[in-house]
């Protein structure tokens, strides 16, 4: 980064997807994506911006795909739940094996493994400089990981919730299916609502329109667009009011 530039903003919220961490696998976690990920996180976290995570769990437990198979959906949604504490403490092994502070915080008691959700300690590790992944969704079932993304953001009065995807942004139609599909540079959040744009749920939504929580959602597979988006640069696309 050069010296003059500085980041625009102090503090933001960062969603991965659990499917993210797959890479080449069939299932788990690839360790290089997983690597890459962490350093692109430390990158900007030593710039001075503060970060919070929050990472899913599809690529070993989703909740609502267990339940389709038969599962009860409270227990499947609290499978989902234990799946994302597993990805947190791996991805804060990754952070800190290159010399970062991370913390690990659950919306459900484990305390053996990680500290419990508590919002006033979370924004002191924040204010610390150090990382936090919170993990376990919202405590709840019935609620993806979007909608404890999006809560988490605000709670913490972060300036931005970014939405890390497999595609650059939102588009008039799946970009994978139609040629001729346009990405959006920004877009209100009644409209993604309206259009039934799926990267992210609807109660995620709703949330980030009701306290005004910005998301870009971006291509993580595009190394660099992570800080480019801290200097203030468009990425993506912006959901905003």
């Amino acid at each position: 980064m050069p010296q003059s530039a500085r980041p625009v903003y102090k503090r933001i919220l960062l969603k991965l997807s659990g499917e993210a961490l797959l890479g080449d696998e069939d299932y788990g976690i690839d360790p290089e994506i997983l690597k890459r990920l962490a350093e692109e996180v430390i990158e900007v976290s030593r710039t001075g911006v503060q970060i919070g995570l929050v990472v899913g769990g599809g690529n070993i437990f989703r909740g609502a795909g267990l339940a389709a198979s038969g599962i009860d959906r409270a227990t499947a949604d609290h499978m989902g739940m234990l799946a994302t504490v597993m990805n947190s403490l791996a991805m804060q092994d990754a952070i800190e094996k290159q010399g970062a502070s991370c913390r690990v915080m659950s919306a459900i008691k484990i305390n053996e493994v990680c500290e419990d959700y508590i919002r006033r300690r979370a924004i002191r590790h924040l204010e610390k400089g150090r990382i936090v992944i919170f993990a376990a969704g919202t405590g709840n079932p019935f609620f993806t990981t979007d909608s404890a993304a999006a809560l988490r953001a605000i709670e913490i009065n972060a300036e931005l919730m970014i939405k890390a995807t497999k595609v650059d942004g939102l588009y008039t139609a799946d970009p994978m299916k139609d040629p001729n599909a346009t990405r959006y540079e920004r877009l209100s959040y009644d409209t993604a609502i309206e259009r039934k744009l799926a990267v992210m749920d609807t109660t995620a939504f709703a949330l980030c329109r009701d306290y005004r929580m910005p998301i870009r959602v971006y291509d993580l597979h595009r190394r660099g667009d992570l800080m480019r988006m801290m200097l203030g640069e468009s990425v993506g696309t912006l959901v905003e009011a």
